[in-house]
Protein backbone atom coordinates (compact mmCIF):
# COMPACT_ATOMS: atom_id res chain seq x y z
CA UNK A 1 0.00 0.00 0.00
CA UNK A 2 1.02 3.53 -0.01
CA UNK A 3 1.75 6.62 -2.10
CA UNK A 4 2.92 4.10 -5.47
CA UNK A 5 1.19 0.92 -6.31
CA UNK A 6 2.95 0.82 -9.52
CA UNK A 7 2.93 2.49 -12.77
CA UNK A 8 0.12 1.19 -13.99
CA UNK A 9 -2.04 2.34 -11.03
CA UNK A 10 0.00 5.76 -11.65
CA UNK A 11 -0.95 6.25 -15.39
CA UNK A 12 -4.34 5.12 -14.98
CA UNK A 13 -5.09 7.63 -12.33
CA UNK A 14 -2.80 10.23 -14.31
CA UNK A 15 -5.64 9.68 -17.51
CA UNK A 16 -8.67 9.63 -15.51
CA UNK A 17 -7.73 13.01 -14.04
CA UNK A 18 -6.99 14.50 -17.87
CA UNK A 19 -10.18 12.75 -18.88
CA UNK A 20 -11.80 14.44 -15.82
CA UNK A 21 -10.83 17.84 -17.01
CA UNK A 22 -11.33 17.75 -20.46
CA UNK A 23 -14.91 17.05 -19.98
CA UNK A 24 -15.49 19.25 -17.83
CA UNK A 25 -13.66 21.88 -19.91
CA UNK A 26 -15.64 20.68 -23.11
CA UNK A 27 -18.87 21.25 -21.01
CA UNK A 28 -17.87 24.67 -19.82
CA UNK A 29 -16.55 25.76 -23.34
CA UNK A 30 -20.02 24.46 -25.54
CA UNK A 31 -21.94 26.56 -22.50
CA UNK A 32 -20.38 29.55 -23.00
CA UNK A 33 -20.49 29.50 -27.21
CA UNK A 34 -23.70 31.18 -28.62
CA UNK A 35 -25.99 29.72 -30.38
CA UNK A 36 -25.92 29.17 -34.18
CA UNK A 37 -29.73 29.94 -34.34
CA UNK A 38 -31.39 32.66 -31.52
CA UNK A 39 -34.73 32.07 -32.76
CA UNK A 40 -36.61 35.20 -32.65
CA UNK A 41 -34.09 36.83 -30.34
CA UNK A 42 -31.79 36.12 -32.91
CA UNK A 43 -33.81 37.76 -36.25
CA UNK A 44 -33.67 41.11 -33.80
CA UNK A 45 -30.06 40.92 -33.00
CA UNK A 46 -29.29 39.98 -36.17
CA UNK A 47 -29.80 43.57 -37.52
CA UNK A 48 -27.74 44.77 -34.12
CA UNK A 49 -24.81 42.36 -35.27
CA UNK A 50 -24.54 43.39 -38.76
CA UNK A 51 -24.72 47.32 -38.00
CA UNK A 52 -22.17 46.88 -35.13
CA UNK A 53 -20.19 43.74 -36.05
CA UNK A 54 -19.93 40.57 -34.29
CA UNK A 55 -17.51 39.64 -31.83
CA UNK A 56 -16.04 36.95 -34.44
CA UNK A 57 -13.12 36.44 -32.23
CA UNK A 58 -14.49 35.11 -29.34
CA UNK A 59 -16.41 33.03 -31.42
CA UNK A 60 -13.66 31.29 -33.54
CA UNK A 61 -11.54 31.35 -30.04
CA UNK A 62 -14.11 29.09 -28.57
CA UNK A 63 -14.83 27.05 -31.43
CA UNK A 64 -10.94 26.00 -31.61
CA UNK A 65 -11.00 25.47 -28.10
CA UNK A 66 -14.02 23.59 -27.99
CA UNK A 67 -12.34 20.99 -31.22
CA UNK A 68 -9.15 20.99 -28.53
CA UNK A 69 -11.07 19.72 -25.76
CA UNK A 70 -13.14 17.30 -27.68
CA UNK A 71 -10.07 16.04 -29.29
CA UNK A 72 -8.27 15.51 -25.81
CA UNK A 73 -11.43 14.13 -24.48
CA UNK A 74 -11.43 11.28 -27.24
CA UNK A 75 -7.88 10.42 -26.76
CA UNK A 76 -7.84 10.28 -23.01
CA UNK A 77 -10.89 8.10 -22.99
CA UNK A 78 -9.11 5.85 -25.94
CA UNK A 79 -5.80 5.84 -23.91
CA UNK A 80 -7.64 5.09 -20.62
CA UNK A 81 -9.80 2.10 -22.20
CA UNK A 82 -6.58 0.59 -24.23
CA UNK A 83 -4.54 0.68 -20.50
CA UNK A 84 -7.22 -0.39 -18.21
CA UNK A 85 -5.96 -2.73 -15.56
Amino acid sequence: MGFYDGGDRVLHNVLLALLLVSSVGLVAVVLLQSGRSAGLSGAIAGGAESLFGKKKGLDAFLSKLTTGFAIGFMLFALLLTIFRT
